[in-house]
């Protein structure tokens, strides 16, 4: 994979948090951005996170649709949220047989940088992530860390989860 930052935004590590070190990695798909934008809880991502990266490809994804993006291009002005050009490798056109190219330049990304943590919702996503051994987490582990730390009722984000289209398991409530 090769990497080649994109535009001129400030270093992911530019932006400090009390709860999380400078020096972690995290990359991110699409859904998990735009799911947590759907709630209005993007706060989480600047509370648990001192940045996060993302394939352009999942750029461009988020800015296909008008929902939620006012807040996600908020983060990216700030330098909070950094795109990344992510070329296609061998790995890339392989794993590009099994998911879309957000979710496979998020995944190619990680693997090469050696990420930390990766953002991931989707079930096949997470299937091809924990074959690579990446670190994965996605909308509903960040809610949970939330309403742990007491920044979110969890409860009442799931059902706002829920209501802009998310799947939750019964069992979850």
């Amino acid at each position: 994979v090769t990497v080649r930052s994109h535009d001129t935004i400030p270093k992911r590590n530019s932006l400090k948090t009390s709860n999380m070190p400078n020096s972690r990695l995290v990359v991110a798909d699409t859904s998990p951005l735009l799911n947590l934008a759907l709630i209005e809880r993007l706060d989480l991502l600047t509370s648990q996170f001192s940045g996060i990266t993302i394939p352009q490809q999942v750029w461009e994804e988020l800015t296909a649709g008008e929902e939620g993006l006012s807040g996600l291009k908020e983060l990216r002005e700030k330098g909070f949220l950094e795109s990344v050009e992510v070329e296609r490798s061998d790995l890339f056109i392989e794993i590009v047989q099994e998911l879309d190219l957000g979710e496979t330049a998020a995944i190619c990304y990680a693997i090469e940088r050696d990420a930390d943590l990766i953002l991931l919702d989707e079930k096949e996503g997470r299937r091809v992530a924990r074959r690579h051994d990446l670190t994965i987490t996605g909308a509903v582990g960040i809610l949970l860390r939330g309403a742990k730390d007491g920044e979110a009722d969890l409860e009442q984000e799931l059902t706002a989860l829920r209501e802009a289209g998310f799947w939750i398991a019964d069992d979850l409530f």
